[in-house]
């Protein structure tokens, strides 16, 4: 991704980016003053300068070297789409889009933020609510269907909502880096949902960024939660005493990703679902991937809710950025929890989940052998029955 710093393009891979302050100075609140959290990009010592006549060739050779580096993008192949997706998607897009949103769907309000949610039904008699809790800007269509239906197989309603700047959700016209929300509004729109829908208890389940809110909330709301399940995620991402994303393997896992790119730049709703199918070949896994159903969600995507807002993933970093660090208040969570991490997450590395789980007194944590950041994981049924398995402990 690349956002814009101050006057400077900055590149900013897997989301959070780092180029932040030492955090310090929160007001009363937990929120940093946004003077002090500006983000700014460290200069080097040294800065190369050219001489005149070199001025008159970099120029003109940048431009061609971009403009090889682009037509080699659109020119290369990207991962081998399963079988019959041209087809697919062709038929799909023939007619009107059905079949992605199936539960009772509104609307909650907080602060005159509009927040979009679904209640997705359970199977059998109800033993409980599970709020999902999405990453970094990223809507809460994008949830893998398989794992809502093994949710609401298991007995559990779900309820998922888009984070505001994402999906259904107000979009933060308005935004702006020295007038930015933080990850404590974020929890105040869960706790909106949750009031809209009347619900007094719930299972809170974040993965990365929704980690952050689900700890949030838990701490500021404790006796609105029942447990806590918290995937890939951290009590503090820019604390500089731990690891940080670990360079080659982001290295490598962007320039994966730079071949499905080629599908947005070409652009249309075709090469937009491409570009998602394409991503998730990249990603691997154990199960197959539900070409109909994801071509389903992304045209609905596209169509009803205009798609992915490249504003929001900077505006939740910065909600991040001027937010304080949750370590000194994870002691009062008390609600059963259950951190995941995989070893071979690049973005927040395994110590971050490790050191999450110490320092929450019921937690405990399922390391996954080989398992990056992105989600869904390897071996997804193992996962989702350590998931079920504490949710019904907690309703015990």
């Amino acid at each position: 991704m690349v956002a814009v710093i101050g006057a400077k393009p900055v590149i900013v891979i897997g989301g959070l980016d780092r180029l932040v302050p030492p955090r310090s100075g929160c007001n009363e609140r937990g929120v940093k003053p946004i003077q002090e959290c500006d983000l700014r990009v460290k200069t080097r010592a040294g800065v190369l300068t050219y001489s005149e006549p070199m001025r008159k060739w970099v120029v003109p050779a940048s431009a061609a070297l971009g403009l090889a580096g682009l037509a080699a993008l659109l020119l290369a192949r990207g991962p081998r789409l399963p079988p019959g997706t041209a087809r697919t998607i062709a038929r799909i897009r023939a007619g009107p889009v059905t079949g992605v949103v199936n539960g009772i769907s509104g609307y909650a309000r907080f602060d005159g933020v509009r927040i979009w949610y679904e209640s997705i039904p359970h199977a059998g008699a109800e033993k409980g609510v599970v709020l999902l809790n999405s990453s970094l800007g990223v809507g809460s269509l994008f949830w893998p269907p398989a794992f809502l239906r093994a949710l609401a197989a298991g007995g559990y309603r779900v309820v998922r909502y888009d984070h505001r700047g994402t999906g259904a959700s107000s979009w933060m016209a308005g935004w702006s880096r020295r007038q930015p929300y933080s990850l404590i509004d974020m929890a105040n729109d869960a706790i909106a949902v949750l009031d809209e829908l009347r619900l007094d208890r719930v299972h809170l389940l974040g993965l990365s960024l929704g980690g952050f809110v689900a700890q949030e909330v838990a701490v500021a709301y404790p006796e609105r939660v029942r447990s806590l399940t918290l995937m890939s995620t951290s009590a503090d991402p820019t604390d500089t005493s731990m690891p940080g994303p670990k360079a080659w393997p982001l290295l490598q896992s962007a320039m994966a990703g730079l071949r499905p790119l080629r599908y947005r730049l070409l652009g249309g709703e075709t090469n937009l679902v491409k570009e998602v199918l394409a991503g998730l070949v990249a990603q691997g896994g154990d199960e197959p991937i539900d070409v109909e159903e994801w071509t389903r969600i992304v045209l609905y995507d596209l169509r009803e809710r205009n798609g992915l807002n490249f504003r929001a993933l900077l505006q939740h970093q910065v909600a991040v950025a001027v937010t304080r660090s949750r370590y000194p208040l994870l002691g009062s969570i008390t609600a059963p929890t259950l951190v995941i991490h995989g070893n071979a997450d690049a973005f927040l590395p395994i110590e971050h989940g490790h050191r999450l789980a110490a320092a929450i007194p019921s937690a405990h944590g399922l390391w996954l052998e080989g398992a990056g950041h992105p989600f869904p994981y390897p071996d997804m049924p193992g996962v989702i029955a350590a998931i079920t398995s504490h949710l019904d402990a907690a309703d015990a």
